[in-house]
């Protein structure tokens, strides 16, 4: 696993990212790709989102788990200001 920086959280929030590899099954990488596109997000933050939900219902989200990363593109340093 190789992690990534989060740079779209503030310094306070900021945490390393993990990349994982997952092997699916097509079909159910097709179905992915649709809800995906249907809900306007990438099919890794369809994936990240489908797995918190799965952990909030089974009582296993951790507590402190950081928010999801915000949709859309990040804000330049001129935009914030």
């Amino acid at each position: 696993m190789v992690p990534t920086q989060d740079s779209e959280r503030p310094a306070s929030v900021r945490r390393q990212r993990h990349a994982v590899l997952l092997r699916l099954d097509p079909v159910l990488h097709a179905a992915l790709a649709r809800w995906a596109d249907d809900e306007l997000r990438s099919v890794n933050a369809q994936v990240d989102l489908v797995i918190r939900q799965a952990l909030a219902t089974e009582g296993r989200l951790p507590t402190g788990t950081a928010p999801p990363p915000r949709r859309g593109r990040p804000r330049s340093d001129r935009e914030q200001s």
